[in-house]
């Protein structure tokens, strides 16, 4: 089945996510937005607001398989995950892979809020001294917590994985999780690194991989920036 992906066109943001998964398995796809002749994203918007369909996608990223449309990133995955070889078999293993990535989707949430703590429509200029308190407080309570959590679940799973015996789309996401806290906070991350060592090799392992290193090597790999979910300010990586 060709899979059609929709998100904006210049940002990784949490259709990445979807992206890793869909490169890794090496499935067929169209990154929508990202077509030829700037139509994408009004076929997007044209989606998102087309009255006809039952159940309207609320916004981007989602997913169009054949006549069905799925929507937020988690719920893309819990989707994906089993026709992409990327979840586990067993109906206990899929829940807990999609409990791990729910909890990856409220720690994306933290990240952008560091930058953005006030609100999403004002800029980082307008809500610096914000930011900065929002920050040091992600860094003193909030990432000890969430990367000490997943630290243990690989652990937990032996060391390699962090469900079962096998890649999933979990460990796609853990690893542009670390991609993201690299690029937006290189200092800060630097000097944590050393505490979550499994978290970190989980990340080297995913960057080798035959598909993901050809796709983090070629330009559909869309460049961080400061768009979207992480973004670089030198004030927040003291």
């Amino acid at each position: 089945m060709r899979y059609e992906l929709y998100y904006w066109p210049t940002i990784q943001g949490r259709g990445e996510f979807i992206r890793l998964a869909l490169e890794e398995a090496g499935a067929d796809y169209i990154d929508v937005a990202r077509r030829p002749g700037n139509r994408g994203v009004p076929a997007m918007m044209k989606l998102m607001n087309d009255r006809r369909l039952a159940h309207p996608p609320y916004a981007p990223p989602f997913l169009r398989a054949g006549k069905f449309i799925v929507a937020q990133t988690a719920n893309i995955l819990f989707f994906l995950g089993p026709r992409l070889g990327l979840a586990p078999r067993d109906e206990a293993g899929r829940s807990w892979a999609h409990q791990l990535q729910l909890t990856i989707s409220d720690l994306i949430v933290e990240i952008h809020d560091t930058h953005h703590p006030v609100s999403g429509w004002l800029y980082f200029e307008e809500q610096r001294p914000a930011a900065r308190r929002r920050t040091q407080d992600f860094w003193r309570y909030r990432v000890p917590k969430y990367l000490g959590y997943f630290e243990r679940v690989l652990q937990n799973n032996g060391g390699k994985f962090c469900v079962g015996r096998r890649l999933s789309y979990v460990d796609l996401s853990l690893f542009q999780i670390v991609e993201g806290l690299r690029y937006a906070f290189p200092q800060r991350m630097k000097r944590f690194e050393r505490k979550i060592p499994e978290l970190v090799a989980l990340h080297d392992r995913v960057a080798k991989r035959p598909r993901i290193k050809s796709y983090l090597a070629s330009p559909r790999r869309i460049p961080f920036s400061q768009w979207g979910i992480y973004r670089y300010f030198k004030e927040l990586d003291a």
